[in-house]
């Protein structure tokens, strides 16, 4: 019996020539998991998934001896749009993500909410509303994620309380699967991760506004800018802000506490 990997460790991969070639990238970069857009992340027109293409990325799925990956979403999705017909894309694309990621058989869908200009109290109850709709209905065995952004401009879900004010209806929901948190966004909204006692303290106050067993998948980028510059800049692990001692103990912290998630790279 294979022995299971804790923590499996991915990258984002291409799905240029179609989808079914997703599994063999992955498996050439020695990925124990993978990251994928099922669609163009910026638009345009989107690859049917037909009963032929689902059977082929299933068969390289075995072929590859994958169990398990996850599905990024577009970028063009904002809940916070003060435009009703960008708000009403939002709950389609993302519907739509989910429906497409069910049946490629991905764990989870992860997207980021988006801007608000006006009220901020206001555009969280839409965000909240919108996401309500995304769900209201959809039965499919992925689950929907969201994930922790870096904060520039009107950018929400930098905070925890900000994550916690968007989700908390969504707790209720079985669909509804968690949180995916990025590093490199966490550090430029100010949450520190370059030591063992910073790791500790960033997620004692997630577990304290958000709680850990939300915590479903992380996005483990290094930084370009400083702490809490709340700029969404990627770097290589190691190579960033963060630094190679802050992910050895990011690591360790999760071995620790039994946060069996996938992490996944997205630098090229």
């Amino acid at each position: 019996m294979k022995a299971k990997i804790i923590n499996p460790i991915g990258c984002h991969v291409s799905i240029a020539g179609g989808v079914s070639n997703a599994p063999a990238n992955a498996r050439k970069l020695e990925c124990e998991t993978f990251q994928i857009f099922s669609r163009s992340p910026h638009g345009g027109s989107v690859p049917q998934l037909t009963t032929e293409i689902l059977a082929g990325f299933a068969e390289q799925m075995t072929k590859q001896n994958y169990s398990q990956f996850v599905v990024h979403a577009p970028y063009i999705i904002n809940f916070g749009s003060d435009s009703p017909k960008t708000f009403q894309s939002s709950i389609q694309i993302i519907r739509s993500e989910l429906e497409r990621s069910s049946l490629l058989g991905a764990n989870y869908l992860m997207f980021h909410p988006g801007s608000i200009k006006g009220d901020l109290n206001a555009g969280l109850d839409q965000v909240r509303k919108g996401l309500a709709e995304v769900l209201a209905g959809y039965k499919g065995p992925t689950k929907l994620l969201v994930e922790i952004s870096a904060g520039a401009g009107n950018v929400i879900g930098d905070t925890f309380e900000e994550v916690e004010a968007i989700i908390k209806p969504l707790k209720k929901i079985k669909t509804f699967g968690g949180i995916c948190f990025d590093t490199q966004h966490a550090f430029g909204s100010g949450y520190d991760l370059r030591t063992e006692q910073a790791v500790k303290l960033t997620f004692a106050e997630f577990d304290k506004i958000i709680g850990l067993k939300w915590l479903k998948m992380c996005h483990i980028n290094d930084s370009k800018v400083e702490l809490g510059s709340h700029k969404d800049r990627h770097e290589h692990i190691g190579q960033g802000k963060i630094g190679e001692k802050g992910f050895l103990s990011l690591f360790k912290f999760f071995k620790q506490n039994n946060l069996d998630i996938p992490l996944i790279l997205e630098t090229e």
